[in-house]
């Protein structure tokens, strides 16, 4: 998750955050990787119903550019197969990146995860 968090950075997991309300994009959150069965800390970018479209290093959201302040100026964001793709998320369904985005397997790989799969928010 470099830059936003760093090797021995500590953090505290909030698992009752979501209990009365849903995930929001931006979040950071502890999620069950389904690429190797452990936990990684991933950021929300795509909620239930959204769609999202990779263009050449762009994300669009719903047609948008998603405007990342936590990522440094100029990170581009590509598929491991560097086409272009839309991708649909459905009911309890959300797309998770990491900030590093040139060295994190996330949704990307593996798809968007369930609801069930995250444990919860994180606060610095």
């Amino acid at each position: 998750m470099t830059p936003t968090l760093q090797d021995g950075d500590r953090f505290i997991l909030n698992r009752w955050s979501y209990f009365r309300s849903a995930p929001q994009r931006g979040d950071l959150v502890v999620v069950k990787d389904p690429g190797h069965h452990d936990y990684a800390v991933k950021r929300i970018v795509g909620v239930p119903g959204e769609t999202l479209f990779f263009k050449r290093g762009e994300l669009l959201v719903n047609g948008k550019h998603l405007f990342e302040p936590y990522l440094p100026s100029g990170t581009q964001t590509y598929l491991p197969d560097s086409a272009e793709k839309l991708v649909l998320t459905g009911q309890n369904q959300y797309f998770v990146l990491g900030d590093n985005r040139a060295n994190s397997e996330d949704s990307r790989f593996y798809g968007a995860v369930h609801r069930s799969q995250i444990i919860g928010a994180i606060s610095r």
